[in-house]
Parts: structure tokens; sequence; C-alpha cells
């Protein structure tokens, strides 16, 4: 390719010269199509390392509903009206889909004519690591309230905690307050009570911890726990979920 002519021909290296240009911008191009192609498919876990380093303002723009920010990925339930974090590794609960899936094919049928229905009072939703048989998990129930039903009204942080706690507690299961706290958000003007209390039976001893709030007749209740055996290394994960807990 380099050597020379003495009969004055171009050689191999001066016919391919002009096209040395074209070669370098597709090359370029390709490059920068992979790596867009990378960054929106979040091949390797590319998008989720370039929005690390400004975690605050991708959870900003929900972008972590999208992609794992932080270790954390965003659950957005849009006809509930509530958002949440949790681990990116965690699953959701396969049993909670199924019966979704099931009540959007009933859907489709005619109402029976008695009327009634009624909702249960289960989930809407949960995750919980993989492999896990739901002695870790975090779940949300909404359930239907009076219209002017106020959780104020049962008085400060530490009130409700026992409220929370008288209703869980029987002749064989145990029920202890450790900590309440009340969060305020002063745009929505809405009072999110944090709850962290332990729950005690014969068989099992668990650490919960939980989020109450309220709007125009209905109640959420956001609750994450784990054996008390496992708590020291999942607090930090169930701290988050419940802090992130917001209405929308």
């Amino acid at each position: 390719m380099t050597q020379s002519s003495d009969d004055g021909k171009p050689t191999p290296a001066d016919q391919f010269r002009p096209l040395e240009s074209v070669f370098r911008r597709r090359l370029l191009t390709g490059i920068g199509s992979a790596s867009l192609l990378a960054v929106g498919a979040n091949f390797g876990g590319v998008t989720s390392f370039l929005l690390g380093f400004s975690p605050e303002a991708a959870r900003s723009l929900k972008l972590d509903a999208l992609y794992p920010v932080g270790g954390y990925s965003r659950y957005i339930d849009s006809d509930e009206g509530f958002e949440f974090v949790y681990p990116e590794t965690w699953l959701g609960d396969q049993t909670l889909l199924y019966r979704a899936a099931g009540k959007a094919e009933r859907s489709l049928d005619p109402p029976p004519l008695s009327g009634g229905g009624g909702r249960r009072n289960e989930p809407v939703v949960a995750f919980g690591p993989p492999g896990s048989s739901g002695e870790v998990n975090v779940s949300v129930i909404v359930s239907a309230v009076p219209i002017d039903f106020s959780i104020e009204a049962f008085g400060g942080a530490d009130d409700v905690g026992a409220a929370v706690v008288r209703t869980i507690t029987r002749s064989d299961v145990k029920g202890r307050l450790i900590e309440s706290s009340l969060r305020e958000d002063s745009l929505t003007k809405l009072n999110y009570y944090e709850l962290e209390f332990g729950v005690e039976t014969p068989t099992f001893r668990r650490h919960n911890v939980a989020v109450c709030c309220a709007r125009k007749g209905r109640l959420f209740t956001l609750n994450a726990q784990a054996p008390e055996s496992a708590w020291p290394h999942l607090k930090s994960h169930l701290y988050t979920i419940a802090h992130s807990f917001n209405l929308l």
C-alpha cells in the first residue's frame, strides 16, 4: 500500500486517500449511534451509571421510573395516585400481577345485575427480593374511608402509631411502637405519618416501617417489613422506601 510507482501511476494508497475522511465520519457516526442506543436501552447499566452522577436531578425528573438510579427504581401508580422507590433488584409480587390481569379481563364483562362487589382490603402492589417467600417486602394498601376521614383526628404521630399498633395486637400477636414522626408536604398540604414498630408472635419476630396518609375518602398505607434478624442490614432500604412514599 505504501510503495511508490516509477511510471507515474497512482499507488493504491493514493487512490483510497479521498475515502479516508468518509470512513472516519462513518466510524464516528457508528460509535455515536451505538452509544446513544446503549444509553437508551441501558445496556450494561450505562444509563444508570451516567444518571448516578446526578441522582437528585434524575429522581426529580422521575427518570428512575425508567432506569435504576443509585440502586433504586421508582414505582408510579397513576390510577391510585402514589409513588415510591424500591431496591432495583426487587421483583413485583407475581400473585398480585396475575390478580390484576384477571381484574382487567373481568372489567370487560358487563356488571352483575345484583350490583355490589366491594373492594377487598388487599395490597394493590408489592415488591420483594427474588426468591423471597414474602418475609421481606414492601406493599401498599388503598382503603375506602368516609370522605371526611382525617388521620389528624387521632392526635399526633405517637397517637397514630399507638392506634396502628392496637389494631394488630391480639392474644397471640404483640405489637410494639418504636418510633413515630410526621412528614408534612407544604405544597400538597398532606401529612405523612411514618411509623416504625415491631411485631412478635410465638413463631416470628418482624420489624416494620409504615407510612399512612389520607386524601378524599381513601387511606393509603405503605408497609415495608423484614424479619428482626435481617433488620440491621435491611433497615436503610426500608427507611429509603418509606421516606420516598408520596401521593401524586
